[in-house]
């Protein structure tokens, strides 16, 4: 994750001491999450961490996939395609009616690799315009 959390896609800064001593323990321990890790040989070089979430518009379950990461030796690989066929195969596995993510509107790899699986922007009306998200953050 802080290779991600350095790249530009995912803020260009190093994740803290705190998040790097927590993040894996308190991962785990969250029954709604799973990951996929694509491994060359011992070293994992892509992470993908979803969430469990429920879709209030068909009662079922859906998979919130929230990070996607290959470090950037093993980028242009598929590795990404086949982590998140991965994915989706734990999805309707699991009963779930689709698989939702974000991504940065200016990172023309990542929107062309989840096009080719098929996700697309959404909108629930055209006169409505497209869904957008936004973000509050909270102080601890």
């Amino acid at each position: 994750m802080d290779d991600y959390a350095r790249d530009p896609m995912g803020g260009a800064e190093p994740l803290s001491e705190a998040v790097m001593h927590n993040l894996v323990p308190r991962l785990a321990a969250l029954p709604h999450a799973f990951s996929v890790l694509a491994f060359a040989g011992e070293q994992a070089v892509g992470l993908v961490n979803c969430f469990m979430g429920f879709s209030t518009f068909v009662a079922q379950p859906l998979v919130n996939i929230h990070d996607v990461t290959v470090l950037a030796d093993y980028r242009g690989q598929g590795i990404s395609q086949a982590m998140l066929a991965r994915v989706e195969q734990v999805a309707r596995e699991r009963g779930c009616c689709k698989l939702t993510l974000e991504v940065l509107e200016g990172n023309a790899p990542a929107r062309k690799s989840y096009t080719k699986l098929g996700f697309a922007g959404y909108q629930l009306d055209p006169l409505m315009g497209r869904a957008l998200f936004w973000q509050k953050k909270l102080t601890v």
